[in-house]
């Protein structure tokens, strides 16, 4: 008999919420997507808080669906409907004009400095950067993570981590960790429903501080998440920054290319290092069927990369296990599976290369 939504949802609601009610008749089920004898869904919390309680039940919920017959394989995330609550904030200003400096440094303590870039938004940059730093994490390095996409900060719900930082003299800012990785975001330190409207110079001392403020300790290596294009945070970051080298992430389409050949030669003009290319998206596998297809297109990066001699350093595909555990807070390659292990192959050839 083929397994259906109703009879999973009718196992979940016989589990039962400390506070009253079950998981089904708390509407607290989403994305629920049955393909074959493998079954996957969201368990959505209401605050991050509470989320944070509810592994026991994520857990529960996973046993009992998988005691349904015909059910081989089950995948359940946990996620959060608002924002954490916010401790005072720390008596430090964030975004400003940046303070003058000698030439091109980097913080004391860290080894190596590398850049993950892309010509354009919405390729995938911020889920390489944090799950290659989860990734390298787990081969035994010290990893930082700096998220200096200034408008856009996603780093925070990618990583699980929602605390305020702390800074304990105003001028220092002490980093969170998550999944052995130390972070730090400006999404940390705002509102997260503000816009952040700056011009280019607060831009440029906000980045400056999280990078010079932050007691990022002994890492060996910083992994910069930066944001789209080639603006005034790129700019700053190769300028007064001695970054090891940088990585370009691009999906197959044509126009992503062209962006991201933007990227590539802004590194080359600012005379930076570029590690290699990262074809992202470049796949579907059907996890019915086991049809491969190819929504953007088939192998431009990888031809971008043999045009201009650069490694190709990973090519990886659209997966949905990969933006479920994104937007549940524990990326994909804290985990082991296929997507797991692509990440750790990504960490290897960067560690084997003495970049990490």
């Amino acid at each position: 008999m083929a397994l259906t939504q109703e009879a999973v949802l009718a196992a979940l609601s016989k589990i039962a919420l400390p506070d009253g009610g079950d998981l089904v008749g708390r509407d607290m089920i989403r994305a629920l997507d049955i393909q074959g004898a493998t079954i996957r869904f969201v368990i959505e919390a209401p605050s991050p808080e509470a989320a944070r309680q509810m592994e026991p039940l994520r857990q529960a919920a996973e046993t009992m669906v998988a005691q349904l017959a015909g059910v081989e394989k089950v995948s359940v995330a946990l996620t959060a409907h608002g924002p954490a609550e916010k401790p005072p904030a720390p008596s430090l200003k964030i975004g400003g004009h940046p303070t003058p400096q000698a030439g091109p440094s980097k913080p004391a303590g860290v080894a190596r400095i590398l850049a993950v870039g892309s010509g354009k938004g919405g390729v995938g940059k911020s889920t390489v950067s944090s799950n290659l730093a989860v990734a390298l994490a787990r081969q035994g390095r010290r990893v930082g993570l700096l998220d200096a996409d200034i408008y856009g900060p996603s780093q925070p719900r990618m990583m699980g981590v929602h605390k305020r930082p702390a800074s304990p003299d105003g001028k220092t800012i002490i980093p969170l960790q998550g999944h052995g990785v130390t972070m730090m975001s400006i999404g940390l330190m705002l509102d997260p429903d503000k816009a952040v409207v700056w011009r280019g110079p607060m831009l440029m001392g906000a980045l400056q501080q999280m990078l010079g403020q932050v007691q990022w300790g002994t890492l060996d290596v910083l992994i910069v998440d930066l944001p789209p294009g080639t603006g005034d945070v790129q700019l700053t970051l190769c300028q007064r920054t001695q970054l090891s080298g940088a990585i370009v992430v691009s999906t197959p389409q044509d126009v992503a290319l062209l962006d991201a050949r933007k990227a590539i030669d802004m590194f080359n003009t600012l005379k930076t290092p570029i590690l290699g290319l990262v074809e992202n998206m470049s796949s579907f596998h059907c996890p019915s069927c086991g049809h491969e297809a190819h929504i953007f297109g088939h192998g431009g990066v990888a031809d971008e990369a043999q045009r201009l001699g650069l490694p190709l350093l990973a090519q990886l595909p659209i997966d949905l296990e990969t933006r479920l555990a994104g937007d549940a807070g524990t990326p994909v390659a804290a985990g082991t599976g296929p997507m797991a292990d692509a990440y750790a192959q990504l960490a290897r050839g960067l560690i084997e290369g003495g970049m990490a």
